[in-house]
This record gives C-alpha cells, sequence and structure tokens, in this order.
C-alpha cells in the first residue's frame, strides 16, 4: 500500500507517493522504486531569490557577499574545470570566485555556475526565477520601475532598468544584488 503527501515548497509543489507507515519518506528510493516522486513546476530555493532578513540593514555588498559564497561552493563542490566547461566561463574567473574574490560577473553567468550543480535547475530556470521574483516583490512594494531607478541613488535610467530586468539587457551580479537589497528593503511584506 502506497500512501500519497504533498509537500509545499517556496516555489511549488512536490508530490511524493511513498510506501505507507512512512509518511516522512524516509528509506525511500525513488531509484528502485520504492518510491515515486513528482514534481511540478518547482526551482529550489535559490541564493537568488532567498528573503534577506533585515534588508534596511544588509548592504547590497553584502548580498552579492553571500551570491558570491554559494558560486564559490558549487566550485568547490563541482570542481573548477566542470563549472568553467559548462559555464563557459574564463577559468580565471571561475579561479577568482573560488578563491573568495569578487570578478564582474552577469546573473546570467552566475546562473549558468550554479546550473552546473545538479543541486539547481538549468540556467535559463534561474534566471526566469529571478525575474519573477523581482516583478513580485516590486508589485509588492508597490514600486515601478522609475521609482526603483530613483531609489537606486539615481545610477540607473529607468528604460535600460526595464530591459535588464526583463532579462534583454545584461545585468551584473552587483547590480542584482543592489536592486535585490533595495526592493526588499521596500517591501513591508
Amino acid at each position: 500500500m502506497r500512501a500519497a503527501f504533498i509537500c509545499h515548497g517556496i516555489h511549488g509543489i512536490r508530490i511524493n507517493v511513498v510506501p505507507a507507515g512512512d509518511m516522512c519518506g524516509r528509506n525511500t528510493r525513488p531509484d528502485t522504486g520504492s518510491a515515486v516522486s513528482l514534481t511540478l513546476g518547482v526551482v529550489p530555493a535559490c541564493v537568488f531569490t532567498d528573503e534577506i532578513q533585515t534588508p534596511a540593514e544588509t548592504t547590497a555588498d553584502a548580498v552579492r557577499a553571500q551570491y558570491e559564497a554559494t558560486l564559490a561552493d558549487v566550485i568547490e563542490t563541482v570542481g573548477s574545470d566542470a563549472v568553467a566547461a559548462h559555464a563557459d566561463i574564463d577559468a580565471d574567473t571561475v579561479a577568482a570566485l573560488a578563491a573568495g574574490d569578487s570578478p564582474t560577473l552577469t546573473v546570467t553567468e552566475a546562473a549558468d555556475i550554479l546550473a552546473a550543480s545538479d543541486d539547481y535547475p538549468p540556467a535559463d530556470t534561474l534566471q526566469a526565477e529571478l525575474q519573477d521574483h523581482v516583478m513580485l516583490q516590486m508589485s509588492s512594494a508597490v514600486l515601478d520601475v522609475d521609482a526603483l531607478a530613483r531609489g537606486l541613488d539615481g545610477d540607473h535610467d529607468a528604460k535600460p532598468l526595464q530591459q535588464k530586468l526583463e532579462g534583454r539587457q545584461p545585468m551584473t551580479l552587483a547590480e542584482y544584488a543592489r536592486i535585490h537589497r533595495y526592493v526588499a528593503a521596500q517591501n513591508p511584506y
């Protein structure tokens, strides 16, 4: 006999079918047929969309450092050569990240690095999740692109910023960290 249970993740729903009596899914292995797991539109929680606990007290540099620490963890786990090949990023840039430096990276490159790990979905899925997250958070904070541009200390014009948010223009990881932190600080929810 099998029982089904539903796990509500931050970004979707996972339905697991496991042997009765093992409702937590322990000791089940989908690869042996002793459990079946169906994932519907779930993207694992990603550092790019993690909630910033105290955004008013957190700097954009600290947010970027968290992104880079996660990227460095992926590089350590997967290996520099494998990440550079998968992400099609210069080996020196990958080595700099692994060493704790902050090279200039685009969000696309960062998503490619994360996607080199089996723990993350493909890069295009990560980017879509990031874009959706920013737009939803801006909506919750009642921010339009003009207000966001003004809030970023006038460093951005609204039109190019909109293009970056939509993925039509490249956005650096540093720019995204500033945006993520600012929108989080403006969002009362």
